[in-house]
């Protein structure tokens, strides 16, 4: 989530791909992107449109539409016409209120104002999915709670904006210094006590696999031990690459990749704590949290800094896809969503992940809590996806009188 590092699957197996809005780099002109194509196509020919609630979907794009309308404004004209284009159909839609728009009036807006265009590239496309754990924590260190989760370093500096921390390159953020920026501390010099002494634990949970999770995720809701909740959210990372635990054990024939799922990596972490450690400073990336509010409608935040949208919002690739477009995600193998229908939604691009590359690569966000969580973690389902564009000729106000 702008929270969030990397979906729940992805944890398990890194792979490659993610999905498209306004094209950001065309095809072709992103380092190392694999090749693609935008093919125009109708809503007609998206499969299970008519069918979706586009009430919903609009519910989700409105709420990431006043940091787009905000973000267009603060750049001017100088920016290109895609933020101006999908600025002016945000302003179409905060103009209907607060009120709910229907399933028709939403699925008449988005026709009127969007062209799909399909992703077609080598390979096929590919779904999985992340949440918001809950787990038991407090504020201070106890026999129990032992294992830290640490507020961002003051010293630490973002070499790319967060919502490019996908991007290839060495380092995300590093270490600012009087000689210059170096390389921040990695996970392993992190929990051999790198950043002891500087006052920066926020919370105490019991369980490594827990706080490693916590990471991943990038947000998570803590129950405190005077039954007080509070929320956490993403706020930077120490800069190296993410690797994924769940491939290195594939890759080593620990698990079979059929087997692999978020409860069988955090058994096979727990059963052995040294083992469980070695096998998570394989990963040397490392999340850092600020504090926010975890009301009983709280929501994790996405990379806008704004709530997520259970099943509606999607962490895309921003090398290639604008945050706040609409992206139609067709997966019909993936049926554990709640009716055992194929997946087939309008979704909006709210939100980023270290590991989530790619012109047909997304991250379903579940929600929160432990059936969220079951449902993340068994998420890696292939996937079509239609991106709507902004339609030039449409997305100015409409005249009247």
């Amino acid at each position: 989530m702008g929270s969030r590092l990397i979906d729940a699957a992805t944890l398990l197996m890194t792979a490659a791909g993610t999905m498209l809005p306004v094209p950001v780099a065309t095809a072709g002109e992103a380092k190392n992107a694999p090749a693609f194509q935008l093919v125009p196509s109708t809503f007609a020919d998206i499969p299970g449109w008519r069918g979706d609630d586009h009430g919903r979907a609009f519910a989700a794009f409105r709420i990431s539409c006043p940091a787009v309308i905000a973000a267009q404004t603060a750049v001017g004209a100088g920016r290109d016409a895609g933020d101006a284009q999908l600025a002016a159909i945000c302003r179409q839609a905060m103009a209907r209120g607060q009120r709910r728009v229907g399933r028709s009036e939403a699925r008449v807006f988005f026709e009127r104002f969007f062209q799909p265009f399909r992703i077609v590239h080598e390979g096929e496309g590919l779904l999985t999915g992340y949440y918001e754990p809950h787990i038991e924590g407090s504020r201070v260190a106890t026999t129990r709670f032992r294992i830290p989760l640490y507020r961002r370093p003051p010293n630490l500096v973002n070499v790319v904006a967060e919502t490019e921390r996908a991007r290839s390159v060495p380092l995300t953020h590093m270490r600012r210094t009087e000689q210059g920026l170096v390389p921040y501390p990695t996970r392993t010099e992190i929990e051999a006590g790198a950043l002891a002494g500087q006052g920066l634990e926020l919370i105490w949970l019991a369980d490594p696999v827990d706080a490693f999770f916590a990471q991943v995720q990038g947000s998570v809701r803590v129950r405190l031990t005077n039954g007080s909740v509070v929320g956490l959210t993403y706020d930077g990372k120490n800069g190296h690459p993410y690797s994924s635990v769940g491939r290195l054990l594939i890759d080593r024939g620990v698990i079979c990749a059929q087997e692999m799922s978020l409860d069988r990596l955090g058994a096979w972490l727990r059963a052995d704590e040294a083992r469980g450690r070695e096998a998570m400073r394989h990963n040397a990336s490392f999340a850092f949290f600020r504090e926010v509010g975890a009301g009983a409608g709280g929501s994790a935040l996405g990379a806008l800094g704004l709530p997520l949208a259970v099943g509606r919002s999607l962490a895309v690739d921003t090398s290639f896809h604008r945050l706040g477009l609409p992206v139609f995600v067709d997966a019909p193998d993936l049926r554990h969503w709640g009716r055992r229908a194929p997946f087939r939604r309008l979704m909006v691009a709210h939100d980023v992940g270290s590991a989530i590359r790619g012109p047909q690569r997304g991250d379903i966000y579940f929600g929160s809590g432990d059936k969220a969580g079951a449902r993340a973690g068994i998420t890696k389902h292939r996937g079509t996806f239609h991106v709507l564009m902004p339609r030039s000729d449409r997305a100015m106000p409409e005249r009247r009188g």
